[in-house]
């Protein structure tokens, strides 16, 4: 039945023809955004997931720019600790240098005071960022006799990575660095707990109750002590003071209150340090102060004094040493998780790719089949439409 009203085939021709300009827009689209995906109402769930990947992909980004903040802070850290060590054996060498009985040890001691002002300067100018490791609050209680001396610990976070479970939940995980009297140089409360402001141990003392005593060889209580109130004994001149702590064992009392001590208090083990020897301080200028401070007799000879000191110094050194070895493992430990990160975000940017990045090979041969449909839908559409013409022949 051929109608001048109703053209059905102009109308199919025509619907196809729509149908195919929507799928050559569609294709053009993607060939323009170089996506598959691009919108939700291509594929929610595809679009959903890549838009979150993404956002992680970017925290990671973020995590890579804070650990280099974090990498930039432990390898100042760790140049300041090295060229400490190289100042330290200076300091060692001067030492063994003043051993030499005719070396002039006030010119020596000189030498010493600008190393040791050094090793401040060092210290105060390993700071990046506003912080500083070398120097931080690590001392609790001072490290003079009748105080324990105890060590604080400053924990340092350098963000390590972003994670999502799989409930959906995120987390930034950091990694710890912890600030110690093992690892800092100097003690920024005062308390002298650093590496390079700890003064030289002297002797370990005994704890009685609540006061401090200093442990003694046997044979120093004799027949000329008699013993007083509370089991405390005292020579003829009531000047020294000391408790029986086991056979032969005597503990000597260091001020005159020790009379409320009683022998069965509880004894444990303290340590008292020799003022003024650490090694941003010690001096080789005034040896019979050096021999006080180190609680030699005074018959002792500059050489044993020094041998304390190169001794002391020694120790400290190998805690520099230690130090600079723990921060170049968590440097090394950085390296490597930068390196992850790094792999991680890749690994997530060609996941996402795979969900909604368009194929160009197919797309552009999708298109070429496209136009060649529209052409011959337009074709189509014309020969449906001179249908009606044809119809005017019938008239004449």
């Amino acid at each position: 039945m051929s109608s001048i009203l109703t053209n059905t085939s102009a109308m199919a021709a025509l619907q196809t023809l729509r149908s195919i300009n929507s799928d050559m827009e569609t294709t053009q689209g993607r060939i323009s955004s170089g996506q598959r995906v691009g919108t939700a109402s291509d594929n929610a769930a595809y679009w959903s997931i890549a838009t979150t990947m993404r956002s992680d992909n970017a925290a990671l980004s973020s995590v890579q720019d804070a650990m280099g903040l974090g990498a930039a802070k432990v390898d100042t850290a760790y140049a300041g600790l090295e060229s400490t060590i190289d100042v330290i054996k200076e300091i060692k060498n001067k030492l063994i240098t003043a051993q030499e009985s005719t070396a002039d040890k006030s010119k020596i001691q000189q030498e010493i005071k600008q190393l040791q002002g050094q090793l401040k300067s060092i210290s105060s100018s390993a700071s990046f960022s506003g912080e500083n490791w070398l120097k931080a609050a690590v001392g609790e209680a001072g490290a003079a006799a009748g105080d324990l001396a105890t060590s604080a610990t400053v924990t340092k976070q350098v963000v390590g990575s972003f994670t999502r479970d799989a409930s959906g939940n995120v987390k930034v995980q950091s990694i710890d660095v912890d600030l110690k009297s093992s690892n800092v140089l100097f003690d920024t409360t005062g308390n002298q707990m650093g590496i390079l402001d700890q003064d030289a141990l002297r002797a370990n003392i005994a704890k009685v109750g609540d006061s401090y005593y200093a442990a003694v060889d046997s044979g120093t209580v004799d027949s000329t002590y008699s013993e007083g109130a509370g089991g405390v004994w005292t020579d003829a001149a009531n000047t020294a003071f000391y408790i029986k702590a086991d056979e032969n064992k005597w503990v000597e009392v260091t001020d005159a209150t020790g009379a409320t001590i009683t022998p069965t208090a509880e004894t444990t083990i303290a340590a008292v340090f020799a003022t003024g020897t650490s090694v941003a301080e010690l001096d080789i200028s005034d040896m019979a102060a050096a021999k006080s401070a180190f609680g030699l007799a005074a018959t002792a000879s500059d050489e044993d004094v020094i041998d304390v000191m190169i001794s002391h110094v020694d120790r400290q050194l190998e805690a520099v040493n230690s130090a600079a070895a723990d921060m170049g493992s968590v440097a090394m430990r950085l390296d490597l998780q930068n390196e992850f990160v790094s792999k991680l975000s890749d690994s997530i940017e060609a996941g996402v790719g795979r969900l909604v990045d368009a194929d160009m090979n197919e797309e552009s041969t999708r298109l070429k089949a496209l136009q060649t449909q529209q052409q011959l839908a337009i074709q189509s559409l014309s020969i449906a439409n001179s249908n009606s013409q044809n119809i005017l022949s019938l008239f004449r």
